[in-house]
């Protein structure tokens, strides 16, 4: 009796959006914009994605992080798209996980050309979460002790800061975020909060999980941060604080922002402020790694019951 080839059962969407680390709502979108993804329905209508489909969508997520364009991308087939992922390493950029005193002589030499090279083949390699979550903070890390140690210079760190910068707009740039996803998100520091390398970390997480952010930057007084907000129709407003923060200054800070912002708009704080690690802070969700931020944004999509 001949065999039937039986054809594998769709993903979910929850599947779907694991594998390809494409946010659940940024493939609906996708779907009303580009007509694709194409996805399946069953009986009670939920989507249902092909496998053939999740594979593209993962290659399409790598080469969005390198600054291509989805419209672009949806047009090509499968095998396209590998060749077009494969280009930096055909060209002999093959990735170097270089250690982090090697960086730190990088920076002393004031290389810069190598240094951004560095990180953007490690933004390629590693994906930009992984990139933002684990190779960035090793790096933050190192120049900072660098810095206490008296190896570095102040402008050297700046150095550092702005190679950094330039690697992660460019990633959330090419993220195409549409204008009307969900949640909102208005990101800022505080005043006499100048560190912004925390806040435009979190920005790229935020849009890579979906969000729609906007920044206001560092050192932005707080009525502000709360006036742009309403404007904004913000639902989340996201605070970042180093260690270097007055931990007083903070929590009247959030204490003040808390009574100037409508009950629905949540605050999210995070960084390295010792606030935020003795101290639970009223009205505000505290945030102690960048990697709660995806189940966070998942749990604000969740309908409420």
């Amino acid at each position: 009796m001949p065999m039937t080839e039986v054809s594998p059962q769709p993903l979910p969407i929850a599947v779907a959006e694991a594998d390809s680390g494409i946010p659940r709502a940024t493939l609906r979108i996708w779907e009303r914009r580009y007509g694709f993804p194409q996805p399946l329905r069953d009986q009670r209508g939920e989507r249902g994605y092909p496998a053939a489909q999740v594979e593209k969508l993962r290659l399409m997520r790598r080469l969005l992080e390198l600054g291509h364009r989805p419209a672009q991308l949806v047009e090509m087939g499968v095998d396209e798209l590998a060749r077009l992922a494969r280009g930096p390493r055909a060209r002999g950029t093959a990735v170097e996980d270089v250690r982090e005193d090697a960086f730190i002589r990088m920076l002393k030499a004031h290389d810069m050309r190598r240094l951004v090279g560095h990180l953007r083949r490690a933004l390629d390699q590693k994906g930009l979460e992984s990139f933002v979550t684990h190779r960035l903070p090793r790096l933050n890390a190192a120049v900072g002790e660098a810095w206490a140690q008296g190896q570095l210079q102040v402008f050297e760190e700046h150095l550092y800061s702005d190679g950094v910068q330039q690697v992660l707009r460019g990633a959330i740039a090419a993220l195409d975020v549409p204008a009307s996803a969900r949640p909102r998100v208005l990101l800022a520091t505080f005043p006499q909060e100048l560190h912004g390398l925390g806040l435009l970390m979190a920005w790229a997480l935020l849009g890579l999980h979906g969000a729609n952010c906007m920044s206001l930057g560092v050192n932005a007084p707080v009525a502000q941060v709360a006036a742009a907000a309403v404007a904004h129709r913000a639902d989340i407003v996201g605070l970042s604080f180093s260690a270097g923060m007055n931990p007083g200054q903070a929590a009247r800070g959030l204490q003040e922002l808390r009574g100037l912002l409508p009950p629905r708009t949540e605050i999210w704080a995070g960084g390295s402020c010792t606030l935020l690690a003795r101290r639970k802070i009223g009205g505000a969700l505290v945030m102690p790694t960048l990697e709660q931020i995806g189940p966070e944004l998942e749990r604000w999509r969740a309908p409420t019951a």
